[in-house]
């Protein structure tokens, strides 16, 4: 990834995304807003315990980052259901933005709609960026180990592919900071992960998500070489990251994709 500086803000963006004149994204650090204490300082999540129009500033300050578009964020609940922005419409929700989320809850979005600015929030949990460049289809996905588990990309894939003729093999990917497999201990792992995730753990019961990812896309029909992982752990890097497994009380950093 390359971390660049706008709108006063620090992020960070795929190459493998980069090299698309019609796409714009970026991985948002903690690092350019307003919140204070646990949450500073670049908080967009609402539901931690910040203060709501610290929230909304961050959200409208990022948002700034692509020229004032709409951020559609989700009404993340840590499972695998996709939905398609474009059927938000029908409920008088063109976009979800500042004061307002999805009215529904999801933890992937697909748009193939120019100018729809998709937006995950995670702190620790994976953000999945996609795009077909030739159906002009983007995605985001929010990918928890519960959602791993359940295969969102699968299921973000399959809605690519039902929704909008997208192609796999033709599809970009982007694998946002997470806790990586140098921090993703599970303690119970025998009760919460299923035995066919076992063997991406270590001796010390930690777990590559990062692989598991990477794998689960693959055998979507994705290219490995149109799949970059960050390869930066949350938990390890707290300057710019949130990262609840770091500390319970803390905000949330965007990722956000769109078509342009």
């Amino acid at each position: 990834m390359r971390f660049r500086e706008k709108n006063g803000i620090l992020y960070a963006t795929f190459d493998i995304l980069d090299q698309f004149p019609d796409l714009s994204h970026g991985v948002f650090t903690r690092q350019g807003g307003c919140s204070g204490g646990s949450f500073a300082s670049l908080n967009v999540g609402k539901n931690n315990g910040d203060d709501l129009s610290a929230v909304f500033h961050n959200r409208r300050k990022i948002a700034g980052c692509f020229g004032g578009r709409a951020l559609f964020f989700l009404s993340q609940v840590h499972g695998t259901r996709i939905i398609v922005s474009e059927d938000m419409e029908s409920q008088d929700m063109d976009a979800a933005v500042d004061e307002q989320d999805a009215p529904c809850e999801a933890d992937g979005v697909v748009s193939g709609k120019p100018g729809k600015m998709l937006a995950v929030q995670v702190a620790d949990c994976q953000s999945v960026m996609l795009y077909d460049p030739i159906q002009k289809v983007v995605a985001n996905i929010h990918a928890g180990w519960r959602g791993s588990i359940g295969n969102i990309i699968g299921s973000c894939i399959e809605t690519m592919k039902g929704r909008f003729n997208a192609d796999p093999k033709r599809i970009v990917a982007g694998i946002g900071p997470s806790l990586g497999p140098c921090c993703a201990e599970f303690i119970n792992y025998k009760t919460e992960i299923p035995v066919t995730f076992w063997k991406y753990r270590d001796e010390q019961n930690r777990f590559n998500f990062w692989q598991a990812s990477h794998d689960q896309l693959k055998a979507c029909g994705v290219c490995a070489g149109n799949i970059q992982w960050a390869n930066i752990c949350t938990r390890c890097n707290t300057h710019l990251f949130f990262s609840y497994r770091h500390a319970n009380t803390t905000g949330r950093f965007a990722s956000v994709i769109g078509m342009i």
